[in-house]
């Protein structure tokens, strides 16, 4: 099967290659009877424009990268969405790559869309090491960090265009709207301290806890990752020990179906017993059986400022207003928590 070229489109029209060029970039030195004779021919012979050569000479693909930890986590598969949609509406193409929870696939995965010639990156991630990453590439590459900066100070990091949630602020919020519903011994479960995402929740959590004279518990992550399972093996570890607490804040969704899981397998009431408080609001969460009351980190919004702001780092490389977008989130309130 061979492809079909700008010169047999040349050919079967009757016309210069640079004429069919002309026409399909659509230049005004060429008729519009022309133009659409041309354009429905290539239609017809199933021919597609080279856009690797095209780039080449334009300097510009109008495809930027994008790395995610995982797709199969929903947080990160609705934010992958919304950035698509939002560099779609503005004439872009997104190449999505997974980099796992692995440090050297991320370094991996800048080299390779470099050398793809995107037009800019955004990494999603919330690890801690994840500012430094970004950094390093500016560079060489226009990139945005949709994630918590820590940074040494560098005047790379300070020039690296961030997007966030208000994290600490989520953890405020969740706690002390608990402690409305007349919770005093809540438990921050499923912290990561290698996430300082998570660490910012947790102390927005210590916050609120302090200011209301009460003690803070925390539960760390057994795992890797904030998925399903892990926040399972938590509360199968949790719910097999007596409870000092009526509250669980649960550091992300993925997390608080897992301890949903575990709590229906042994027999504990959401919320008879216990009150379950998320952090996401993924599209899981508003399920018919699961109804879980959440921090919304307003996907849409936090996807569209990334792409915005990459956007303007492409087309203004040598800025010297950077930007620092911190989002505040919101409480869904649904059926997973109630009053003591």
């Amino acid at each position: 099967m061979r492809r079909v070229t700008i010169k047999d489109i040349a050919k079967i029209a009757g016309v210069s290659y640079a004429t069919v060029s002309r026409a399909l970039s659509g230049s005004p030195e060429i008729s519009e009877e022309t133009r659409i004779r041309i354009v429905e021919i290539c239609r017809r012979e199933g021919y597609r424009a080279n856009t690797l050569a095209r780039s080449l000479i334009c300097n510009k693909t109008n495809v930027i990268g994008l790395i995610i930890p995982e797709v199969t986590n929903p947080y990160y598969a609705e934010i992958a969405f919304g950035i698509e949609r939002s560099a779609r509406e503005r004439g872009y193409n997104v190449m999505l790559c997974n980099s796992g929870y692995e440090d050297a696939h991320v370094d991996e995965l800048f080299d390779f869309l470099v050398g793809h010639q995107v037009d800019g990156i955004i990494l999603a991630n919330s690890r801690n090491e994840a500012c430094d990453w970004a950094s390093r590439y500016l560079r060489t590459i226009p990139t945005v960090l949709l994630g918590d900066a820590v940074t040494g100070g560098t005047p790379e990091a300070d020039r690296l265009g961030t997007v966030s949630i208000d994290n600490r602020a989520g953890g405020r919020m969740g706690t002390e709207y608990l402690q409305r519903l007349g919770h005093t011994e809540i438990l921050y479960a499923g912290v990561r301290p290698n996430s300082i995402t998570h660490q910012l929740r947790a102390q927005g959590y210590r916050d609120a806890m302090e200011h209301a004279g009460l003690c803070a518990k925390i539960a760390e992550n057994p795992g890797g990752s904030s998925s399903i399972e892990h926040g399972y093996e938590l509360g199968k570890q949790l719910f097999a020990q007596t409870r000092d607490y009526t509250a669980i804040f649960a550091a992300t969704d993925t997390l608080a179906l897992g301890l949903m899981q575990a709590a229906e397998e042994c027999g504990v009431s959401i919320p008879g017993e216990l009150s379950l408080l998320g952090f996401d609001n993924i599209s899981y969460s508003a399920l018919p059986r699961i109804t879980l009351s959440t921090i919304d980190q307003r996907k849409a919004l936090l996807a569209d400022t990334a792409v915005r702001i990459l956007l303007d780092t492409i087309a203004q490389p040598e800025q010297q207003q950077y930007h620092k977008c911190l989002v505040p989130p919101t409480l869904i309130e649904r059926h997973s928590c109630r009053a003591r």
